[in-house]
């Protein structure tokens, strides 16, 4: 038998040569039509034409092409080997209607059977795992492992090329229904064919369809796709105590003008100006033929504001155990070390937590909680001995890089949730169950290119740096793109600032000064220097990365220098539910909340108000909410990675 399949394989190898001829480009071609017209992948198309790789074509190259004609035989000659290893062909088999979130991995594990299996019953399984497909099982798998998903039809399994289809079901032959101003979305809608269709922009079907964008098109939904009169609400600025400091609500741009959208589903990506099929493809790591797979009309060319399906999202996590959400919280009080480094952090933090669980459970919520010392770094590998991933729903915690991989390699077969409260490293953003709640420098800094952009009239920039210098190198990257001319010097003090020289008057002139150095002795220092020069040369902007506690000392001064800073964390004390926390906070431990018990709180609260009774967490990663002090507007790093929050609060300080 092993002789006999060497044998077949080189002779699929022989014919495979054989069957190879040529395709000279003439007007009008692309990789896409070329593989279309000899029945070939475009994949399969560029690995015979390797010079080709990147798509590029020109009249008259010829290529190298695949006759499905000569490949046939090959097909013939492999049945009768594969055909003694097949367990369902004088079986009964049944379908099922694919439901959101159904993967090939979970259907073979939930149904029991290989995938081997499952593709034989399924030969075009890869393009019809679209919500609302028929799939192929065996009829007993179905009324055995089921549960709620039973068979939409039975049939007695004869011939495989004979196929009982309930066209009732299937998305695609749904006649498309328009009444008044709505239209029901059909299997291959997306955006660029809705709008088209109907006269519309992208921003109008959002604004008309709230939701819409973050959720995505599904076959089914209804949308409305007539203009209305209607108007736009703006979000107030929330106003601290101080009335020379404007509190903003964050990054609220951020969504709005991303051009990559998460969900149920699939990715979404709104197609920019230079892009091309191959630039996509490298972005999202997948084939061109799965990306023409679920975007047909890119065989009519790739435009600019057409949004494209990307591969479907890993599953995401759904509890499976009784009525209760099951949560660890693993936090390193280090009591089974006697290492009392991080103990008061752990414990402010659980004060936080406890709070919030409290406020769930009393709002209907059941809980599971239980708390996990995480030891330390040595010993933090015994504590995973106290998880259970059969039987846990959500782990907040760990505290540190190390024990989060940890955790996540720990579980990487259930997916369960892991929110990292503090962690935050590119190494972390594969993890697709993994919620990173601090967000990164870099999105600090893309805040402050933004703003100096919008004042920038060729002033001399200012940068202090830190010792590493990557955050101020990167501000002054993002601002040789952004504005025109730019004289951006990096400097190690505050005391380097100098103020310009107008070359007409021989007067001292403004200059923009950023600080980009986190420590607070720099911020006592930045925040001197600026009052010091806002007193001899008026028009001084300052902006900082990062927030210092002298800043709130000194407001009125530095509000002379109009200071922009950035916080992770702040509490608007005039908000209602601001003021309902704290008050609870004092009932219960007799202080204010100290900064760690803020971000037990936020963390906590924000995790279980956006679990329901499924536990599908990721299903509402796409809300921005506001807690306490932290703003929580969470972004996919990369397709199939990390959830990573983006939010932050905006401060000013008004003259």
């Amino acid at each position: 038998m092993i002789k006999r399949f060497f044998i077949l394989s080189s002779l699929c190898m022989v014919l495979g040569v054989s069957a190879q001829k040529s395709h000279t480009v003439v007007q009008g071609d692309n990789p896409y039509n070329i593989a279309k017209k000899y029945g070939m992948t475009v994949d399969e198309l560029l690995k015979l034409n390797p010079k080709h790789k990147d798509g590029k074509l020109a009249i008259g190259d010829v290529l190298t092409i695949k006759s499905d004609k000569a490949a046939t035989p090959v097909v013939t000659k492999a049945v009768p080997v594969e055909k003694a290893t097949s367990t369902t062909s004088a079986s009964s088999l049944g379908k099922i209607v694919l439901l959101p979130k159904q993967t090939i991995y979970g259907i073979t594990k939930q149904y029991r059977i290989s995938e081997t299996d499952l593709r034989k019953l399924n030969p075009e399984l890869d393009s019809h795992m679209k919500i609302g497909d028929e799939i192929t099982l065996p009829l007993a798998s179905i009324k055995k492992y089921g549960g709620e998903q039973q068979a939409v039809t039975a049939e007695k399994h004869t011939e495989p090329a004979v196929e009982k289809n309930t066209t009732t079901m299937n998305p695609t032959t749904v006649t498309p229904a328009v009444e008044g101003e709505s239209y029901v979305i059909q299997a291959k809608d997306n955006y660029y064919r809705i709008t088209k269709q109907f006269g519309i922009s992208q921003q109008d079907l959002y604004a008309l369809n709230p939701g819409l964008e973050e959720k995505g098109l599904k076959p089914g939904d209804t949308i409305k796709i007539k203009r209305t009169n209607t108007t736009a609400n703006t979000d107030a600025v929330a106003e601290t105590t101080n009335p020379k400091a404007k509190m903003d609500s964050g990054n609220e741009k951020s969504t709005a003008a991303s051009n990559v959208a998460v969900g149920d589903d699939y990715v979404t990506y709104t197609v920019q100006q230079g892009d091309t099929v191959f630039s996509i493809v490298n972005k999202f790591g997948v084939s061109i033929d799965e990306l023409i797979a679920l975007n047909p009309d890119l065989s009519h060319g790739l435009k600019t504001g057409m949004v494209l399906k990307i591969k479907k999202q890993d599953a995401a996590y759904v509890k499976k155990n009784g009525d209760a959400l099951s949560v660890i919280l693993m936090l390193p009080f280090g009591y089974s070390t006697n290492e009392t480094q991080y103990r008061g952090m752990a414990l402010d933090f659980l004060t936080g937590a406890k709070l919030a669980i409290e406020r769930n459970a009393r709002g209907g919520q059941k809980l599971d909680i239980k708390v996990v010392d995480s030891g330390n770094e040595a010993s933090f590998k015994n504590s995973l001995t106290q998880i259970n991933p059969d039987n846990t729903d959500l782990i907040i915690g760990p505290f540190f890089k190390s024990n989060v991989i940890d955790v996540l390699d720990f579980t990487k077969n259930q997916k369960i949730p892991v929110v990292a409260p503090f962690a935050n490293s590119p190494e972390l953003y594969n993890y697709s169950n993994l919620i990173i709640v601090e967000t990164n420098n870099q999105t600090y800094a893309d805040k402050i290119v933004e703003e100096v952009k919008g004042i920038y009239s060729d002033q001399k920039i200012y940068i202090v740096a830190d010792a590493k210098k990557e955050d101020a190198n990167y501000i002054k990257a993002g601002l040789e793109k952004a504005v025109k001319n730019p004289n951006i010097i990096i400097v190690n003090s505050p005391a380097d600032i100098q103020p310009d020289q107008n070359m007409m008057t021989g007067q001292s002139a403004p200059v923009i000064a950023i600080l980009a150095n986190d420590d607070n002795t720099a911020g006592d220092a930045f925040a001197n220097r600026m009052i010091a020069m806002s007193k001899e040369v008026q028009g001084i902007k300052a902006f900082s990365m990062f927030y210092s506690p002298v800043f709130e000392k000194k407001v009125d001064e530095l509000s002379q220098a109009s200071l922009v800073y950035l916080m992770d964390r702040k509490i608007n004390t005039d908000g209602s539910f601001e003021k309902e926390i704290l008050a609870a906070y004092k009932t219960k431990y007799c202080k204010t909340p100290p900064k760690y018990a803020i971000v037990g709180f936020d963390v906590v609260n924000d995790m279980l108000t956006r679990e329901n009774k499924k536990g599908e967490i990721f299903k509402q990663m796409n809300k921005v909410q506001t807690q306490l002090a932290t703003k929580f507007e969470f972004v996919k790093s990369k397709a199939n990675g990390a959830y990573v929050n983006t939010g932050y609060r905006v401060i000013r300080l008004v003259p």
